[in-house]
């Protein structure tokens, strides 16, 4: 095993673990925030990458297409949002009925299984060949890591709104909020939208960043959201406190899973596998909590009966 190989690797694992860090912080607004879980985004990941190329391939400014892009993810989360607040079905079933719906609706935007699009003929913001051997103003690191700032700053700004803080008082106890005058179910639609806004964002940049949008692009992306979720909350969790720096945790938690699947594959693992490894890893971090509370209780009880004794 070459080291080298694996430092020259590097720098592709960040750029594509910042770009997913977006679609991670979007996991974050449902997962955490709002606690909804929301599968909506194995599909909406696909539609902002899906609406981004072919509105540069019919000749629009990339900054529209992606702003297009966003809208649709948006839409996305608009219809899982009413799925569960208009026609009262569960959160985890709106979502698969969403995204179920989605892969045809994808399909139907580009016309076949997938599109291609040439940096070379059109503007790309990122690409996967302008991770080495350009300025470092186009380099996808330094430009997703810019728009991740952006996406930070803006929520930041947004959650300390009123209307921001009705959404988390929304997630933190639906009863209390709709007691205090709270509309909850324009808080969790709001919510549900903003989530996949960002995931369709996040999909405009990584059909970008590999070239083409592919039907299957966004199967397991809930996976990876909730890995970076898990991983940010558990390795930076202790320092990063402030909710903006929480944001920026998640985004370092899904660099950080990206990193760990570039050394397993140095490693020599199967790539096959790389689906049930990504599962697992997210199982190992969800179970975390659960063996602390059941050490702490059992280290309680001891020192209980030993006092007692």
């Amino acid at each position: 095993m070459n080291v080298f190989n694996l430092l020259n690797a590097l720098p592709g694992a960040v750029a594509q673990g910042l770009i997913w860090g977006i679609m991670a912080i979007g996991v974050y607004i449902t997962y955490r925030i709002l606690d909804f879980a929301d599968l909506t985004v194995d599909g909406s990941l696909c539609t902002g990458g899906t609406v981004c190329i072919m509105m540069m391939l019919s000749g629009h400014n990339v900054f529209v297409s992606m702003l297009a892009a966003t809208a649709a993810g948006m839409v996305t989360g608009l219809a899982t949002g009413l799925f569960h607040t208009f026609m009262g079905i569960p959160p985890i079933l709106s979502g698969i009925l969403t995204q179920l719906s989605l892969y045809s609706v994808n399909l139907k935007i580009m016309g076949k299984a997938n599109q291609a699009i040439n940096v070379d003929k059109y503007s790309l913001l990122v690409s996967l060949r302008h991770i080495k051997g350009v300025v470092f103003y186009r380099n996808p690191i330094f430009v997703v890591t810019l728009g991740i700032i952006l996406v930070v700053l803006v929520l930041y700004w947004f959650f300390g709104t009123e209307l921001g803080c009705s959404l988390r008082a929304t997630g933190c106890n639906e009863n209390m909020s709709r007691a205090q005058g709270i509309n909850t179910n324009l808080s969790k639609v709001l919510a549900l939208m903003i989530s996949n806004g960002l995931v369709g964002l996040s999909g405009a940049f990584l059909a970008q960043y590999q070239g083409f949008s592919d039907v299957n692009m966004g199967r397991g992306a809930i996976v990876i959201g909730l890995a970076a979720v898990i991983i940010g909350e558990a390795a930076f969790g202790r320092i990063l406190h402030n909710f903006g720096f929480k944001l920026i945790g998640v985004a370092l938690g899904s660099i950080v899973y990206y990193i760990v699947l570039q050394v397993v594959i140095w490693l020599g693992a199967d790539p096959d596998y790389l689906k049930m490894f990504s599962a697992l890893v997210v199982a190992f971090f969800l179970a975390i909590p659960h063996w602390k509370k059941k050490l702490f209780s059992g280290a309680l009880a001891k020192k209980g009966g030993g006092s007692h004794a």
